[in-house]
């Protein structure tokens, strides 16, 4: 008898008999009911609604609708926060477009091997010095041609009197008279608004003052130590977020420099031509009125215009109507140079944005906060396209530049490398 014919035991585990075939049936044990939740049917049934039982495009609006809640809020404290804080903010911003624009200058000096201190110093000096003697020239030009203008203005309104009396308005001199008292009567009954408003003049006058002091004070600071400052805001990020940051700060502050030296560029062309036009024409007031063109073109849009009405009204009141005709054509002459080569060939390639974005933008600025909303709108969209784009390419992951922490800056100022960053 071999071994697979010997008796199996009952230890065996293939005699036991709940593990054979052949086992008896044995009555189950009671075990408690596993404990099962039971839905209640019926008119009165009530089930908890989840998020797989609302349409899916609604989830994904209400999603999109409580972040863009968010960034709005957020949005709207940072406006009525910078809102509030205009007379620091506006001086910082008015710096950081000097410092892109001067920044050349500074590195040139450096290069040919003088301090950078000192390099600084000599570009803030000599910027001073080319703003308060064009403002000295203009002053002049002001106060020699203020007297021949006022005496044409006087004669322009001679002829305005009477264009009432014999044109086709057929006004008489009492009528006339009447309507002067009254503009009279109305100046001396909002005396005290006026008084007002020459006091706010003064205000306003003393913030100016305040604000160009603060922007050469940061300008100095910016052409000196820009590089430290930036990477010193950059280690106060997480370590995580400190190369996509330092990589978007950088890519918008590029996009900020571009703008800059290209607005220059236009505004250049826009005032020596409608300020040699209005030369040519005979126009009086012609270098202010070029440097007024300098300076409003950089206000897209509006700037253009206000400078460009200005023109045609000092040639009406100088020289007539048909001077002001042809200074008319000279401004828009000009305004298509700018808007159909300079705007598309030059401006398009430094910073992408379109016309219509610029538009709104200025709109938005002034509207928010008045001149300096509207200076700063374009740029600053310029900025936050330039870093959005950086970020959503996820170009920090491809970049070779390290990013600097606070605690390995270099302990010289000046041992700063030459980017971009202010």
């Amino acid at each position: 008898m071999d071994a697979s014919d010997a008796p199996r035991t009952a230890a065996d585990p293939l005699t036991r008999p709940e593990l054979t075939h052949s086992a008896p049936d044995r009555p189950a044990p009671d075990r408690p009911a596993p404990d099962r939740h039971v839905e209640p049917r019926g008119p009165r049934a009530h089930r908890r609604v989840t998020d797989a039982d609302l349409p899916f495009a609604l989830r994904i609006a209400s999603a999109w609708a409580w972040r863009l809640a968010i960034v709005l809020v957020v949005a709207t404290a940072l406006v009525w926060g910078l809102a509030r804080l205009s007379f620091l903010v506006v001086p910082v911003l008015v710096a950081a477009l000097l410092a892109g624009l001067l920044r050349p200058v500074v590195a040139a000096l450096v290069r040919a091997r003088v301090p950078r201190g000192l390099a600084v110093a000599i570009t803030e000096l000599g910027f001073i010095a080319l703003v308060a003697g064009l403002l000295t020239l203009v002053g002049r030009q002001i106060s020699e041609g203020f007297a021949q203008l006022w005496d044409e203005a006087i004669a322009g309104l001679g002829e305005v009197q009477r264009w009432l009396a014999e044109g086709p308005l057929q006004l008489t001199a009492s009528q006339l008279d009447t309507y002067v008292r009254d503009a009279q009567n109305v100046l001396q009954n909002n005396q005290g608004s006026l008084v007002n408003g020459v006091l706010s003049v003064g205000s306003s006058a003393g913030h100016i003052v305040t604000g160009a002091l603060i922007t050469l004070f940061v300008l100095v600071f910016f052409l000196l130590e820009g590089e430290r400052i930036w990477k010193f805001l950059v280690g106060l990020l997480p370590r995580s977020a400190r190369r996509a940051a330092d990589g978007a700060g950088r890519a918008g502050w590029t996009s900020l420099v571009s703008y800059v030296r290209v607005q220059v560029l236009v505004a250049a062309v826009d005032a020596v031509g409608i300020g040699v036009g209005a030369a040519v024409l005979g126009v009086p007031l012609a270098l202010p009125l070029g440097i007024l063109v300098f300076v409003s073109s950089f206000i897209p849009v509006v700037g253009a215009l206000v400078s460009g009405a200005v023109a045609v009204l000092l040639a009406l009141v100088a020289n007539g109507l048909v001077n002001a005709v042809i200074m008319l054509i000279v401004v828009v002459a000009v305004q298509q140079l700018e808007s159909h080569v300079l705007q598309p060939l030059v401006m398009g390639r430094a910073v992408s944005l379109h016309p219509v974005a610029v538009i709104l933008a200025v709109a938005a600025g002034s509207f928010l906060a008045g001149i300096p909303g509207a200076l700063f709108a374009v740029p600053t969209l310029a900025v936050a396209n330039s870093a959005v784009r950086y970020i959503s390419a996820r170009a920090w992951e491809t970049d070779s530049a390290p990013v600097v922490s606070a605690e390995t800056l270099p302990a010289d100022p000046g041992a700063a490398d030459s980017s971009e960053t202010p």
